[in-house]
């Protein structure tokens, strides 16, 4: 009789060990959001993406598959192994299933790297270099909001129309700079244009005189800004001192978003062109994300905290749809499912793990134009994801075949 107990209670024990294998590890679903909090890119995404993180975790209802979803967070730094060690730590010690955020090209590549060999997945929405689905692609590496690629079709397309068929770039001196400033080039060469040089700085520098008078000095038409956060709203300021744009020559804010305008003042980026994958103001679907965003952050929400929003509600979704927080399962659905929500709008996942969605050419407003606080954009056109981002077969991905 007892060993029917004992054989009766192993059967149950591992039955339920089958059953909890299949569904939800540790019983509790944990995403991670990696990101700069304290630096030049604080505002870009910081502490805000984190609270869009929690948003999408609260309207999905707190739970999937019964098992309830935490957020945790840190600050990388802008610095790679600080990141890889936090994302090491998370993984093997606090069992995070999955990274996202991860601004900065340098940390999304190291991330992305080390959850490869982790088999753990990562959706870049802060990150920007096309290397994240090209070269270094990954199967369990997505990437979300925005890229160079965009950007420079976008912001970098719109100023060879206007004229603007010499370029020279101020870059900043690290993945995301020279990706951005190749794809840009790229270009500008393509439709005719020319690259009459280039000058790199280091990141989050506060003095850009030099580089400045580098560009100015080069009679290019357009002075493209490869860099992002206050690197970009510095430069715009010390060239207004210099008189640059009063000298005629057009300044492109080639990542430049809602949060650096708002920091920097409709008077002094009046007239700038940039490209975002969201607009607070778009439609009432918009509108209605951004409200509650501003009544959580005190600020309305650019692309890098709508994506995140959008990262985290699509991950809940595919287990959901899985059955199972399993990496290889969850991310099989991500490469499937439309994106059906206010950002993606019908946007879809390439073999390569980069969300093709349309994306905005937006003008910033000049102050007289804006009717209210944060109405800062006049939106001039949309660019239909098919031309926004590279064509997966073409991206460089060794995973993607023909």
């Amino acid at each position: 009789m007892r060993k029917n107990i004992i054989a009766s209670l192993a059967f149950l024990l591992a039955g339920s060990t089958a059953a909890f294998a299949a569904g939800i590890s540790d019983n509790v679903v944990k995403i991670g959001i990696l990101n700069d909090q304290s630096g030049v890119y604080a505002d870009f995404g910081g502490k805000s993406s984190v609270e869009a993180a929690k948003m999408a975790v609260e309207d999905f209802g707190g739970k999937v598959l019964g098992a309830p979803i935490e957020i945790v967070d840190a600050d990388h730094q802008n610095k790679p192994d600080l990141a890889s060690n936090i994302a090491r730590q998370w993984y093997d010690q606090d069992h995070v299933d999955a990274i996202m955020e991860l601004t900065t090209s340098s940390v999304g590549l190291a991330v992305q790297a080390l959850s490869k060999d982790e088999k753990k997945i990562t959706i870049n929405t802060g990150a920007a270099t096309t290397d994240l689905t090209g070269k270094a692609c990954t199967p369990y590496g997505f990437h979300w909001a925005y890229d160079t690629h965009a950007l420079a079709v976008g912001t970098g397309g719109a100023m060879v129309k206007q004229g603007g068929n010499s370029w020279f770039f101020l870059t900043a001196d690290y993945a995301f700079g020279y990706s951005l400033e190749q794809q840009t080039s790229d270009f500008v060469k393509a439709n005719g244009g020319t690259i009459v040089g280039s000058v790199r700085h280091p990141l989050s520098t506060s003095d850009f005189s030099s580089f400045l008078l580098q560009a100015q000095s080069s009679g290019a038409k357009v002075i493209g800004l490869a860099n992002a956060g206050l690197d970009t709203s510095n430069a715009i300021k010390q060239a207004a001192e210099f008189g640059i744009t009063q000298g005629g020559q057009h300044l492109a804010a080639l990542l430049f978003t809602l949060a650096e305008v708002h920091g920097l003042g409709l008077q002094a980026a009046q007239g700038l062109t940039l490209t975002e994958g969201y607009y607070w103001n778009l439609d009432d679907k918009s509108r209605e994300f951004g409200k509650r965003f501003f009544e959580r952050t005190g600020k309305m929400p650019n692309m890098v905290h709508a994506g995140t929003y959008s990262a985290v509600t699509q991950y809940l979704k595919a287990i959901q749809k899985a059955g199972t927080d399993d990496t290889e399962a969850v991310a099989k659905e991500l490469h499937e499912m439309p994106v059906d929500d206010f950002f993606g709008r019908g946007g879809k996942v390439g073999p390569n793990g980069r969300m093709i969605h349309d994306m905005y050419l937006l003008q910033v407003k000049k102050p007289e134009e804006s009717k209210a606080p944060w109405d800062y954009y006049n939106v001039l056109a949309t660019i239909p994801g098919k031309d926004a981002y590279i064509d997966p077969a073409k991206s460089g991905c060794p995973l993607v075949h023909g």
